[in-house]
């Protein structure tokens, strides 16, 4: 696992929801706390270290949404969070070398099929490391990927 995906933000919790929500319950809590924090909706009682705060909570909670809201960056961060999940502990079924998955332009991540008839998949930053645990995307399998040898 990468620092920079165990540093990546929550979004689900910027946006005060779950990944089971649906998209129009996603809509609807990121309207509400958008004009929450929106600068041109705070009072003239604001300090400007309020200001400031709540300007900030304003780019997340719209930065969450811009990921959230769109299928392809949802499932790409869902899948993220699941293998994070894993954290080493959990039992790994197999080992693959990068050079056996095969790179797919259109999404630009390297897959590899499982047994389930889903896939792995691994995006080209996540590859850089030594080693990568990926979880499939339809069961609960999990693997290892070696990056180098």
């Amino acid at each position: 696992m990468t620092s920079e995906r165990r540093s990546q933000k929550d979004w689900y919790s910027i946006l005060e929801s779950s990944p089971s929500d649906m998209l129009q319950d996603l809509k609807q809590k990121y309207q509400r706390l958008a004009l929450m924090y929106h600068p041109d909706k705070q009072g003239p009682d604001v300090t400007v270290t309020e200001a400031e705060e709540h300007l900030h909570r304003f780019i997340e909670v719209d930065q969450a949404w811009k990921v959230l809201s769109n299928q392809e960056t949802k499932r790409a961060y869902d899948l993220q969070l699941r293998a994070s999940e894993l954290n080493q502990s959990w039992p790994v079924d197999a080992h693959v070398c990068l050079d056996d998955m095969t790179w797919d332009d259109d999404n630009e991540v390297y897959t590899y099929g499982c047994r389930c008839g889903g896939e792995f998949s691994i995006g080209r930053e996540e590859a850089e490391g030594e080693e990568a645990i990926v979880c499939c995307d339809t069961c609960s399998l999990s693997i290892e990927v070696k990056t180098t040898i």
